[in-house]
């Protein structure tokens, strides 16, 4: 494996870095276990501060770690702007709630005193991420505030692609003061992850990414007995009810397909419309998806984003040819992209199959599934035939009928009329092969816990 930089736009491999060597992990392993095990022993104060100084950092710095996102993976600079923010939010949310999460809870068990049977969250040490591409602040982030904040320290494995992002990141925690080893990355080669999953000082493992890793991580983290987390892909559903109205839910879902050039395992990638109002809907849709501007991500009038790499926009053509080979019919839409950069054309399917391996599969980028159901059964039915239960959406004037719909839905996230959102202080989390557990808020400081019973017996007290 090459951790390289390498411009979504231009293609230069602006620098690259060595895998990190077996004596290398060793040293990181043995230098993230020290420092945990002083770590644990410090004030949730303490540890708040650090999370706000490294909020405050990331918002006097939006600009120049926004550079870094736009250079490694092509977001747009506006887009790469409002994650710094995001991030921060998230640090936000812990130094204000991190230690209510943690306090010890009192249980009312028979035979004993209201303060008798305590539960209480210790760190469990150790905890190895895996993170991706598509948002290398935020993914980091998202496991690293509610973990150091509950005690644990991080050991990072990042994408291949975006290397000075999570430089930036072990930076970002060593300019606010966090003690080495807090959070340690690691270019680490594909052969030495199991050497890291196996070693005994390493306590859970967390992983987002795709299926496919999922399934190799998760088999490691299982054969050697640490609780895992995985926030896979989605496919997630985009429900119009004839009751919508019309052109805001295609404007939203504009927007919602093509944030991050389509690269987000939240995105509206199925747009499912009642029979209705489903020419209505597809007509405003294909004009907001014709405006998109694809171009230099630096430039502030730039829509459309390129995909992360030329090879993802490769395997991306390769999935839109295999479902017109199955019988889709593939439509394009908008100004011919830049030949310059891996950019992809938008793509409306229609016509799909639901035999078809393009029914069930993720597209990443800017294609958009489009499907048109009977009635409202009729879309939950397509919507709950996916191999994917990550988010959703559901637009209806009628909040009530909206909740309803949600409730029918098989994924870990529903919102109502607006596409599946990513807040600092909303859980998320998905089921299915989306993976399990949750991140954010007080679910997911909770994942890497032990949550210990303490139970004190008069010293009077007879069997």
């Amino acid at each position: 494996m090459a951790y390289a930089t390498t411009n979504p736009f231009t293609g230069e491999v602006v620098k690259t870095f060595p895998n990190a060597t077996p004596e290398e992990v060793d040293a990181a392993l043995d230098q993230a276990h020290k420092t945990f095990l002083e770590w644990r022993e410090t004030s949730f104060e303490q540890r708040a501060e650090i999370l706000a100084k490294a909020a405050s950092i990331l918002r006097e710095n939006k600009s120049e770690y926004a550079q870094i996102l736009t250079l490694e993976m092509g977001k747009l600079i506006g887009e790469a702007e409002l994650e710094v923010e995001l991030s921060a939010q998230m640090l936000d949310y812990y130094v204000k709630f991190g230690a209510e999460a943690l306090k010890p809870r009192f249980l009312p068990a028979a035979g004993f005193g209201d303060t008798d049977v305590q539960l209480v969250s210790d760190p469990l040490g150790v905890l190895f991420a895996v993170e991706p591409w598509n948002f290398p602040y935020y993914q980091v982030i998202r496991i690293t505030a509610p973990q150091v904040t509950a005690g644990n320290v991080i050991v990072l494995k990042h994408a291949s692609n975006v290397p000075q992002s999570a430089l930036a990141m072990v930076d970002l925690f060593r300019k606010a003061g966090a003690p080495e080893g807090l959070l340690t990355n690691l270019f680490l080669p594909h052969d030495q992850t199991e050497r890291v999953i196996a070693d005994p000082r390493v306590r859970g493992v967390a992983l987002t990414g795709s299926e496919k890793a999922g399934s190799i991580i998760a088999g490691l983290a299982a054969k050697h007995l640490k609780k895992s987390t995985l926030e896979l892909g989605g496919a997630d559903a985009f429900i119009v009810l004839e009751d919508a109205d019309v052109e805001k839910a295609a404007d939203w879902a504009v927007f919602g397909r093509h944030w991050n050039g389509g690269q987000v395992c939240v995105s509206s990638k199925r747009l499912i419309v009642v029979d209705a109002v489903f020419d209505k809907f597809a007509a405003r849709y294909r004009e907001g998806v014709a405006k998109l501007v694809a171009g230099d991500p630096t430039d502030a009038k730039t829509t459309l984003a390129p995909l992360s790499s030329q090879q993802a926009a490769d395997d991306l053509k390769a999935q839109v040819e295999k479902a017109v080979a199955e019988g889709a019919k593939a439509e394009t839409l908008g100004a011919a992209v830049p030949e310059q950069g891996s950019f992809y054309q938008p793509t409306i399917l229609t016509e799909i199959s639901e035999d078809s391996e393009a029914f069930h599969t993720e597209f990443f980028g800017p294609v958009t599934q489009l499907y048109r159901a009977k009635d409202e059964d009729d879309a939950v039915r397509i919507a709950n035939d996916s191999p994917f239960g990550l988010g959703g959406s559901v637009f209806s004037q009628d909040i009530h009928r909206a909740q309803a719909v949600a409730r029918r839905l098989d994924t870990g996230m529903v919102y109502i009329n607006q596409p599946t959102g990513v807040k600092a202080d909303i859980p998320f989390g998905g089921v299915k092969n989306s993976g399990y557990g949750h991140e954010l808020v007080d679910l997911g400081i909770k994942e890497f816990v032990n949550e210990k019973v303490v139970v004190v017996t008069d010293i009077n007290g007879s069997f």
